[in-house]
């Protein structure tokens, strides 16, 4: 008899662990009404995944994931650490997470942890008690795309609807729709099909085990604040950054990178007050560019990383080094 993969399941909250106090219908009251199950309750209601894998619940917080920061990035990746050196025949990890913030808590593992072993979130658009839930299926997909054994050359990876995104690319367009998730440049790494997880292209850039990042040896996120642009902006929100003692600010630009006059005064500022402002943008697609007056400004550069994604790579990299050039080189590799 063949043996089953060993899968580890962390639980973080979020809807896909809601139960509604309501009843089947309710897919909008659950969070201040219901209750949010633990990973060994979620795999009593899914009993369907230990079928597939020999799948260990791990505790954790149940949090909504608007409570997901730093501290729990951080417990994560020292969780995930301590399992492999338990379990060295484990297979993979799957998170169950929230997935108002899910898209920076992968894009925080891929550059922090220091395995290759297929950690893959999941989460869902329905709370579990919903008739309809898509809660099930992505939870037991995830566990076969983290008992796959070609996803460790993946990185981090999402995995809702069917579909398999890297951490890096994707992020909720959705608020309520189940195809929330999409890697808006790219397309997803591949899919979880009825018969077999099927991959179609591998991340190009670096991310974990291969990575400069020691999150565990971090005691403290740097301050980095995201300033978003819109028509007649004061730079009012940069200044107060500045003053609140942001080391980093995040441009949520114009497209292409583009910051009103004013925000342009202010950014100019912060960068001769010693913080480091990458331009990054709002449209959601596609790389912001470095013109001459932008690189004597001193602004850096986010490539195509979305503003939330920017600011979780920003914030590790300013714990590894200030020097401007580095850190463009950072946003140029990861």
């Amino acid at each position: 008899m063949t043996k089953k993969p060993k899968v580890a399941l962390i639980s973080t909250g979020g809807t896909i662990t809601s139960m509604s106090t309501i009843g089947e219908l309710d897919v909008f009251e659950y969070s201040s009404t219901g209750t949010r199950l633990d990973a060994n309750q979620m795999l009593e209601k899914f009993h369907h995944c230990k079928t597939i894998a020999d799948v260990i619940a791990v505790p954790f917080d149940t949090l909504l994931s608007t409570a997901v920061s730093f501290p729990e990035w951080k417990r994560l990746a020292q969780t995930i650490t301590d399992l492999q050196q338990k379990n060295p025949d484990l297979s993979g990890v799957v998170i169950l997470h929230g997935t108002s913030s899910m898209e920076e808590t992968a894009y925080a593992l891929s550059l922090t942890l220091k395995t290759d072993l297929p950690v893959v979130l999941t989460g869902s658009q329905r709370p579990a008690s919903a008739m309809s839930s898509d809660a099930g299926f992505n939870i037991f997909n995830a566990v076969r795309i983290a008992s796959t054994p070609e996803a460790r050359e993946m990185g981090v990876m999402i995995a809702l609807n069917d579909e398999i995104h890297a951490a890096r690319e994707v992020t909720k367009s959705s608020n309520g729709r189940l195809q929330t998730f999409v890697s808006h440049d790219f397309g997803v790494l591949g899919h979880a099909d009825g018969d077999r997880i099927v991959f179609y292209r591998k991340p190009t850039r670096r991310h974990n085990p291969d990575t400069e990042f020691d999150i565990l040896n971090m005691s403290a996120f740097p301050r980095v604040d995201i300033a978003y642009s819109y028509a007649g902006d004061d730079g009012a929100a940069i200044n107060a950054f500045v003053q609140a003692g942001a080391k980093g600010i995040v441009a949520a630009a114009f497209a292409p990178g583009l910051l009103t006059p004013q925000e342009d005064i202010a950014m100019r500022a912060a960068v001769k007050a010693g913080a480091r402002v990458v331009i990054s943008s709002r449209a959601g697609s596609g790389r912001t560019f470095a013109p001459t007056k932008s690189r004597e400004a001193g602004y850096l550069q986010a490539d195509n990383l979305n503003p939330q994604k920017a600011r979780v790579l920003l914030g590790l990299a300013l714990a590894v080094t200030q020097d401007p050039e580095q850190l463009q080189r950072i946003f140029d590799q990861y």
